[in-house]
């Protein structure tokens, strides 16, 4: 594999490329590139493009096209594209949701499931996660699997959220007189979000307390992705770092942690990746030069055979020990970041098997404001290996029970804590990296030891 970035791969990082699970695809994408340009196949024989404009067939076409230029199969699953263009674009449609119908089974036929179309309310909602921010009231949420409550598990500094007096724990009731007890997480989500300046009404709750309305004014706001914390462990300073998901936002939230740990005279990090599905390729690629001083990061394969890889640049922020915690839903960038630690041997891994994601896709936006995810590339961890389907092996495996994994997601406050055994175990094994490299006599095995790199 080369070990260089090559002009061709950068162009393709640095167009939105994405890297997502498919429990995230609902919510955002896997590598993408947003708006590449469309040109006719000429290949076909059918009616011009001029003869589909206002027709939801000039939006089939497009994403016809995109497909069939880009799409990591060559073969296309053993399907013959063009006839199958031939039979999407042959058929009369009553509406714009009958051609995205036919689309959508047409796409499945690929049998991937990270190539997919985006109605325009999911492609925006897409569009707004991978650039890490929106306009909104600045909270995330989750459904409390226990008690079925909306819950707050997160509060945007400064946003009309902390403003109104919102806190972690606040259980969201209503939004604009309408019951969430049925909705999503996502959909409540979609019914905060609106124009910069509009105005939200919700009813709340904390501690089981008496119900209390507030009225919310929407505003543009930088979502949180990386949350951090100065923690102890045997008397030592340490950081810990939770990097939720990798939108635009991602790499300089992480910056600024590391640096303000690094001031606050920590000696070691630990970096958690679990639960966090991925994102943008660019943003793991900036973030593992923030921890790798030198090496491979990740290597590409596209459909005709190109061989790339992008390597560290010498511009870590941090050569200090260094653990990482994953599990099964830590995918795509998350694996990306991750192997690339492995692999050069600057981090102990921890935790349970990642999910097993190594596909590349990109990201386009459609004519009518829809979108589609297509699978570009196939991607390999800097020792050349094909993680699909069995994930990044932790160095240390301490895997969770369904209650405790329960327990632990539905109180995210929990992470990071005493009664978070994957964190306890990843503090330990830091101690001994960072007492191993101060060549203090340790109880751990030394092959778990990572030296931080040296130029």
């Amino acid at each position: 594999m080369s070990t260089s970035s090559s002009p061709r791969l950068l162009s393709l990082v640095r167009s939105s490329v994405l890297a997502l699970a498919p429990l995230a695809l609902s919510a955002m994408a896997a590598e993408v590139t947003l708006a590449a340009e469309v040109t006719p196949s000429p290949a076909t024989t059918l009616a011009p493009e001029s003869a589909f404009e206002d027709s939801p067939k000039a939006v089939i076409d497009e994403a016809w096209q995109i497909i069939n230029q880009e799409y990591v199969d060559a073969s296309f699953n053993q399907l013959d594209w063009q006839v199958i263009r031939q039979d999407l674009l042959g058929r009369d449609y009553a509406s714009p949701d009958a051609a995205y119908s036919a689309l959508r089974a047409a796409m499945r036929q690929l049998n991937d499931p990270y190539t997919r179309f985006l109605a325009p309310a999911e492609y925006a909602e897409l569009t707004d996660q991978t650039s890490g921010e929106t306009s909104g009231i600045g909270v995330r949420l989750e459904r409390n699997n226990q008690t079925g409550a909306m819950v707050v598990v997160g509060v945007a500094p400064g946003s009309p959220a902390e403003q109104a007096g919102l806190v972690v724990g606040d259980r969201i009731l209503l939004v604009d007189g309408q019951s969430v007890e049925r909705m999503p997480p996502e959909g409540v989500l979609q019914q905060l979000r609106g124009d910069e300046g509009s105005q939200i009404t919700l009813t709340v709750s904390r501690n089981s307390g008496a119900p209390r309305t507030l009225i919310l004014t929407r505003t543009l706001i930088d979502l949180p992705t990386v949350e951090y914390a100065q923690k102890t462990v045997g008397g030592r300073p340490i950081g810990y770092i939770r990097l939720i998901e990798f939108n635009a936002q991602a790499a300089p939230q992480m910056s600024a942690a590391i640096k303000a740990l690094v001031d606050a005279g920590v000696e070691g990090f630990i970096l958690d990746l679990r639960g966090n599905p991925g994102g943008l390729l660019m943003s793991s690629i900036d973030i593992s030069r923030m921890w790798l001083q030198h090496g491979a990061i990740v290597s590409t394969l596209d459909r005709d055979g190109n061989d790339d890889a992008i390597s560290a640049n010498r511009t870590a922020l941090t050569q200090m020990p260094l653990t990482v915690l994953v599990d099964g839903r830590s995918a795509s960038s998350s694996e990306i970041l991750t192997g690339a630690l492995q692999d050069n041997n600057r981090a102990t891994v921890v935790g349970a098997p990642t999910y097993g994601k190594a596909l590349v896709q990109s990201l386009h936006g459609l004519s009518d404001g829809s979108g589609i995810t297509v699978t570009v590339a196939h991607y390999y961890t800097p020792d050349g290996t094909d993680i699909s389907r069995r994930g990044i092996i932790p160095d240390v495996a301490v895997d969770l029970d369904d209650r405790q994994r329960r327990e632990l997601f539905s109180n995210p406050a929990l992470l990071g804590t005493d009664a978070d055994v994957q964190y306890l175990r990843a503090a330990e094994v830091l101690e001994e990296t960072i007492l191993a490299n101060q060549g203090v006599p340790t109880s751990g095995a030394s092959r778990l030891v990572r030296v931080p790199q040296t130029e």
